[in-house]
């Protein structure tokens, strides 16, 4: 099969489409022929070898962890999906034409494979986020960087839990927040004070990893209120670096759920072959998205 892998960390240079074996599915896992796979940050992290506990690298190592496509083969003890059927999940090395995935959900109706694929990691990593920051209902918080697909799965998900929420992102995202049911703010000279004139802000994230750690504290009144998931330098000032990594029973099936409701929905910006992975890194490092970008097989 074809698959991107890299022998070395580094720039998107030392990405490869290479020949390699197929993955079968071991015990409690599927084997899917992958459709479409997810790029997201964590991806181009793991290739620049940046320390990541919660995904240790061995060289040579695959890239991508979200897929969708049809299943092909079942693990031992695996139960409740056979082949034939459409799934989106999460698992290794998913830029291939066949990947095994860990954790996966039948895909809801409506949705296309490209779709699907941009789902797993991000509301995995929105519900967990959410979670840690402990924002409760009528509460209001603070999204900075809300335009990508974490914070599109952030904003959703919190209004259907009647968090009010604040977004942060460029001039010409504004009315995407809009829709998402945010109130959007620019960033830029003056955006706290902003922020400020929308009310006071019970809690706050930082999703773009954009130097604004001091702010949010500032905003909030509380460092244990802020959590970032890009920032490494975050703990210097007392806050949480939540990472790329975490569990959150059932997100999967909670992904389906709100889609299915009408309650999420995360639009795609761009698809790219696998030929194209390095482009997509290089894109997704500068920021700026709207939504999410996969890799189509």
């Amino acid at each position: 099969m074809k698959k991107v892998s890299f022998t070395e960390f580094g720039g998107p240079d030392v990405l490869q489409l290479i020949a390699a074996e197929e993955p079968h599915a071991g015990p409690g896992q599927v084997r899917i022929a992958v459709r479409a796979a997810g790029v997201n940050p964590v991806d181009w992290r793991i290739r620049e070898g940046q320390v990541l506990g919660a995904h240790p690298t061995q060289l040579p190592s695959g890239v991508g962890l979200d897929a969708a496509g049809v299943v092909d083969e079942v693990g031992e003890g695996v139960e409740g999906v056979e082949a034939g059927d459409p799934v989106f999940g999460e698992g290794s090395s998913t830029y291939a034409e066949f990947a095994v995935l860990s954790a996966w959900a039948r895909i809801p109706e409506g949705l296309s494979f490209e779709e699907a694929a941009g789902y797993p990691s991000v509301v995995e990593t929105a519900l967990r986020v959410i979670r840690e920051v402990t924002v409760r209902p009528g509460q209001t918080l603070l999204v900075s960087g809300a335009s990508g697909g974490v914070g599109s799965a952030v904003l959703q998900i919190a209004r259907d839990r009647g968090i009010k929420v604040i977004g942060t992102a460029g001039a010409s995202n504004q009315d995407y927040l809009r829709s998402l049911g945010a109130l959007p703010v620019t960033y830029g000279e003056g955006w706290v004070e902003r922020v400020r004139q929308l009310g006071q802000v019970d809690a706050a994230l930082d999703l773009a990893g954009s130097g604004v750690i001091r702010e949010l504290v500032e905003l909030t009144g509380d460092p244990r209120k802020v959590i970032s998931i890009a920032d490494l330098d975050a703990p210097r000032f007392g806050v949480r670096f939540s990472g790329t990594a975490g569990s959150v029973p059932d997100a999967l099936a909670e992904a389906a759920d709100l889609i299915e409701r009408g309650r999420l929905r995360i639009p795609v910006e761009k698809s790219y072959a696998l030929t194209e992975a390095a482009a997509a890194h290089i894109d997704s490092k500068a920021g700026h998205t709207r939504g999410r970008r996969v890799v189509v097989i």
